[in-house]
């Protein structure tokens, strides 16, 4: 009999052993697994406080006119809503979305006041528009939802219609989206200093 408690109880032994180890095992992976987890948390809740930051930041601006920017511009543009902002990397702007004919507001911001004309365009020029949509689609992926209303980039992706102009009086140059459709404009303004 004792031959057979001694091989019984190692076996026995051997699979408690393993049984132990195949536990520490899941444990460990278990383990591994939270800390993963609460790891990518940790990351995504920096990153999202940080783009937060970095909005509140942005939409923390001043409400703005157009011809508080543009003087004596009070009887082109109607429907006018602007924003001043500065970004976290120190650049000043504005953006306004209003409505105008073009044919006389570019020949008025043609005309605006410069303090280098050195720097400065003497005429806007048409402007492909792709690398504006390709830029204003890749800030929109970073930005929280609800952040602004991106409902008119789908617009200038499918609209053949649409215009786009640059146009540098320094220290202001402006990126100039126009629809012909409903004479409305988006006009980016930054300010160079």
């Amino acid at each position: 009999m004792k031959k057979y408690i001694l091989p019984v109880v190692t076996a026995f032994l051997l699979v408690s052993c393993s049984k132990i180890e195949e536990k520490i095992d899941q444990t460990v992976q278990k383990t591994t697994e939270t800390v993963q987890q609460k790891a990518q948390e940790a990351v995504e809740e920096t990153v999202k406080k940080t783009v937060n930051e970095s909005i509140n930041s942005f939409t923390n601006s001043q409400d703005v006119k157009f011809n508080e920017v543009f003087p004596n511009s009070e009887s082109m543009v109607s429907e006018d809503k602007g924003k001043k902002f500065k970004l976290p990397t120190g650049t000043e702007g504005y953006i306004f979305k209003y409505k105008a004919d073009i044919a006389a507001l570019i020949p008025f911001l043609e005309k605006q006041a410069t303090s280098d004309e050195s720097k400065s365009d003497k005429a806007a020029r048409k402007i492909d528009g792709q690398s504006i949509i390709s830029k204003i689609s890749l800030i929109s992926k970073f930005l929280p939802e609800n952040t602004f209303d991106t409902s008119f980039l789908e617009d200038i992706k499918t609209d053949t219609s649409i215009e786009y102009y640059k146009l540098k009086r320094f220290p202001n140059s402006s990126t100039i989206i126009y629809n012909p459709k409903n004479k409305t404009i988006i006009q980016y303004v930054e300010v160079n200093k």
